[in-house]
């Protein structure tokens, strides 16, 4: 059986979809036209902006790529 990840991984997902989410915006794109660019499922943006599970790196690579930004605009 899997092991409850730690406060802080949790909060520091949470912090990362947070970011994606404002990234996005500021970009202007809605969650539907990000979809889209990016060929993510809404399901799997949806979850990655709620902090929800722990995305793949690739679909990083590809947020950062649509958004026009280096993986690491998505950390601190």
């Amino acid at each position: 059986m899997p092991r409850d990840n730690p406060d802080w991984i949790i909060e520091r997902r949470r912090e990362l979809g947070e970011r994606i989410a404002d990234l996005r915006t500021v970009a202007g794109y809605t969650q539907d036209t990000f979809v889209e660019a990016t060929g993510l499922s809404r399901s799997t943006l949806q979850r990655i902006e709620r902090g929800e599970g722990d995305p793949r790196y690739s679909e990083l690579l590809t947020i950062a790529h649509v958004l026009g930004r280096t993986i690491s605009i998505l950390e601190d």
